[in-house]
């Protein structure tokens, strides 16, 4: 486990304008490890983990006005039955509070990977054994 930067990429909701910010990261050869969408009307909120957080900065700089960056939490768990909760739960019991989260998944790989933005990171860390 470890933790990345996760950039929140703020689109207006029309058709393209994710598909602009994605293409503008793949022709800079930075590959999405995970993505979420999330909707509030008339924007939306791209959130983005990339294997390559400095070149993901470059083209966000030159290409999108509207974007934060934060640090979360990615841990591997299995891909099967109740590990996103096993880790969900870890986390709460060492009283760390999950602000919002999301997985990434392979139906043909036994692992998967959780991204969790938490109030305490380190705390977390260690209650996940990290």
């Amino acid at each position: 486990m470890r933790t990345d930067t996760q950039f929140s990429i703020f689109l207006i909701n029309q058709p393209g304008v994710m598909a602009a910010v994605t293409e503008a990261l793949s022709a800079a050869g930075v590959n999405l490890f995970a993505l979420s969408l999330s909707d509030s009307g008339e924007h939306g909120v791209l959130r983005v983990v990339t294997t390559d957080a400095d070149k993901t900065r470059q083209v966000l700089r030159d290409t999108h006005d509207r974007w934060t960056e934060t640090e979360v939490l990615v841990v591997p768990i299995g891909n099967q039955p109740g590990a996103f909760g096993q880790a969900a739960k870890t986390i709460s019991s060492a009283g760390v509070n999950t602000l919002y989260a999301y997985c990434t998944a392979n139906p043909d790989s036994e692992q998967t990977t959780a991204i969790f933005k938490v109030a305490d990171a380190e705390k977390a860390k260690a209650a996940l054994g990290g």
